[in-house]
């Protein structure tokens, strides 16, 4: 860290004049609650069990498309409500089958949609539950499908209420399989048009796939050059490449097989820490055998987000907690000022400041950074900048300049300002901004 900020007082000498001074700024680990990553849990009030930013949920497309051509957002808007109310973004899915549920649209049925009724035996560490698969080949369910996602992407691309969406629909959980049903699953073609629809139909939001694949995956049609994201639903289990040829369907050997190792620099990674390792994964040797280290699979994967049940489900040991915290901060983004330089030129203003992405994961969202006058305790004036986060991928650095029109009296702040009404405030790793609360960043 000494020499990035050797580095960073060096490369603001060149864009400053030689009178101004640079204030050097000490880096602290950004909040394990700053939004759009870190730990999960399903929706609801949670925020005394672990800090977090986003809440899961999931939906059945039975509750939204409840006729031909109609689909009905009330629970959607109920639930994007609900977890906004507490400041988060919500991470969803919409399922078809689950075990134990049923998630088809009645009125398929009625028309003549085929559907298996099984029991599914791959529901460890829970108990088995019957399964209701439809006809995946079926045209009016790809119809379906096709307008449902359309509508979906009209109404809620960009919805700051929304974090993340995990593509869902197809298979139990939506995770995309049938397991051990593997012959149920939707064929390749299905999975192709639920695929480019979503990539038609979302262009801000980021959409999540459960499993990279490339033109020879035998089971999922290929995407590893499409606009999405992926998730990996038995993170910290099946993430790292063992070596063993039985286990090439880990994440990682599975992101290479596809030639998606790079897709992580413009579309996010999100995923679930496997149910059998919930909490226990944070601890200094966790006693499960499958269980593989956290911090790696972070390292390789660049997860933003992980679900958790664990870590919500009751208070945890506070050294668990402290331990998890220490994780979970270094997922996704960190963004840390290292210098800044407020120059006043007459009547005018300069401000010079340089920022490093000390995170595995660039941010995903293009959101707006403000500079403040901060007169008397308040803030009396606000100047948009042309400054983007998203530029900004790990290790890399940038120099942030603009002039202001006028010199504030009493100081300058600088804040990420989060769509969300309400939202947490994105903060960044920064020791003078570690009690933080509102999320400007006093400069001087």
């Amino acid at each position: 860290m000494r020499r990035f900020l050797l580095i960073a007082v060096v490369l603001l000498a060149f864009v400053i004049p030689a009178s101004a001074q640079v204030q050097v700024l000490e880096y602290h680990p950004s909040p394990a609650d700053n939004p759009l990553r870190g730990l999960v849990p399903y929706s609801g009030e949670k925020r005394d069990k672990f800090p977090h930013s986003m809440e899961f949920s999931y939906l059945p497309l039975n509750k939204i498309a409840v006729e031909v051509n109609q689909f009905d957002w009330e629970p959607l808007e109920q639930l994007l409500d609900d977890v906004a109310s507490r400041g988060h973004q919500t991470v969803l899915r919409i399922w078809i089958e689950y075990p134990g549920k049923n998630g088809i649209p009645q009125f398929l049925v009625d028309d003549g949609l085929l559907v298996t009724k099984w029991l599914n035996t791959n529901t460890e560490p829970f108990p088995n539950k019957t399964c209701w698969t439809p006809d995946y080949s079926d045209k009016r369910l790809r119809k379906l499908l096709a307008d449902f996602i359309t509508e979906f992407g009209e109404k809620y691309d960009g919805d700051p209420r929304l974090g993340f969406i995990t593509a869902g629909l197809l298979g139990t959980w939506g995770e995309w399989h049938c397991y051990p049903r593997g012959e149920l699953f939707a064929k390749k073609d299905v999975q192709t048009e639920v695929m480019e629809s979503y990539a038609a139909a979302f262009k801000v939001t980021p959409i999540l796939l459960r499993y990279p694949a490339g033109e020879n995956s035998y089971a999922h049609a290929p995407n590893h050059k499409l606009p999405l994201g992926y998730h990996d639903d038995s993170f910290a289990w099946a993430t790292l490449d063992t070596g063993k040829a039985e286990d090439n369907w880990y994440f990682m050997p599975a992101m290479r097989s596809a030639g998606a190792e790079g897709k992580w620099k413009r579309y996010p990674i999100g995923g679930e820490i496997r149910p059998e390792l919930w909490g226990q994964i944070f601890d200094p040797k966790p006693t499960h055998p499958m269980a593989q280290d956290f911090a790696e699979s972070v390292r390789q994967t660049h997860a933003t987000w992980l679900m958790d049940t664990g870590m919500f489900d009751k208070k945890q040991p506070q050294d668990r907690i402290d331990r998890a915290i220490r994780q979970v901060q270094k997922m996704g983004y960190e963004f840390h000022i290292s210098t800044a330089a407020v120059v006043k030129q007459g009547d005018k203003t300069k401000v010079m400041l340089t920022v490093r992405n000390t995170g595995v994961a660039p941010f995903y969202y293009d959101w707006k950074l403000q500079l403040g006058a901060i007169n008397r305790s308040q803030v009396a004036k606000t100047w948009d900048t042309d400054w983007k986060l998203t530029d900004l991928l790990p290790g890399e650095t940038r120099v942030w300049q603009m002039q202001l029109s006028e010199a504030p009296k009493e100081g300058l702040a600088v804040r990420v300002v989060n769509p969300l009404p309400g939202g947490l405030p994105l903060r960044f790793a920064n020791e003078e901004q570690a009690s933080s609360t509102n999320g400007w960043f006093i400069l001087r």
